[in-house]
């Protein structure tokens, strides 16, 4: 079985986003990028069901510009067998994205598609769910779980109400929750690996999808400054302090 990885670069989780005088955007110039959390736990999840026996190959799939190459070998020394880049110049939101997706299944035909629950740059949670609705297989979201056997995947997701279980055939879409797994430390030996492994390239304008934008963002804010704590001496001055506020 061959499994698809959804593989987007975004800003460091850890970098303080800050955004352009003229509201247009983040600043990106000089920026640590780096790949999405969530996509390295599903690829850390591939790999895992590989070194089962479970999947043969993992390919991991990414949408971006040319200079995508640097974040395209980190998936590969992670450990995936090859890459697919879908070159793209401009921005692509969520329902491009799953379009784009959807062409590379039907080239491949992977028995699953792994993806992040979400991108942290957009924080959408889209891209799975559109993906399997044009595909056309069944879905399961928010994965804490994964378990393959006899072409049926069993999985344990997070909702509101507590834990999930699933039971879908495959082809299948799973996005990966955070407690699927904790991701794999690279070593050296396999970033040099990485270097001769196969990156397929291919425009996006090539796969014949739509990929216009859906939305306008007329201005990005920065969120508001959190204003200075009040100390107060006992309960009673709180509770003085909140019946100002308006808050008892």
């Amino acid at each position: 079985m061959k499994i698809l990885v959804g593989y987007k670069r975004v800003v460091d989780y850890n970098v303080r986003i800050q955004v352009k005088p003229d509201g247009s955007g983040v600043i990106t110039d000089g920026v640590k990028l780096s790949a999405n959390p969530f996509d390295d736990i599903a690829l850390e999840e591939a790999l895992r069901l590989r070194e089962k026996g479970v999947a043969s190959e993992v390919v991991v799939v990414a949408i971006g510009p040319s200079d995508l190459t640097a974040h395209i070998r980190n998936g590969l020394a992670m450990g995936a067998n090859r890459a697919i880049h879908v070159v793209s110049d401009q921005p692509i939101e969520p329902l491009a994205a799953a379009r784009v997706l959807h062409k590379l299944a039907e080239k491949e035909q992977p028995g699953l598609f792994l993806l992040g629950k979400q991108a942290i740059d957009d924080d959408a949670n889209q891209t799975a769910q559109m993906l399997a609705t044009l595909w056309g297989r069944p879905q399961a979201t928010f994965a804490g779980k994964v378990e393959v056997a006899d072409k049926v995947a069993t999985v344990v997701r997070e909702v509101d109400a507590g834990l999930e279980t699933l039971e879908i055939d495959l082809p299948a879409v799973i996005s990966a929750d955070l407690r699927l797994n904790e991701p794999r430390f690279i070593k050296l030996p396999d970033i040099m690996k990485a270097k001769s492994k196969p990156i397929e390239t291919i425009a996006i304008a090539d796969l014949g999808v739509d990929t216009a934008n859906q939305l306008q963002t007329t201005r990005y804010t920065p969120p508001p400054t959190r204003s200075r704590g009040v100390m107060v001496k006992d309960v009673a001055e709180l509770v003085a302090a909140l019946k100002n506020k308006g808050l008892l």
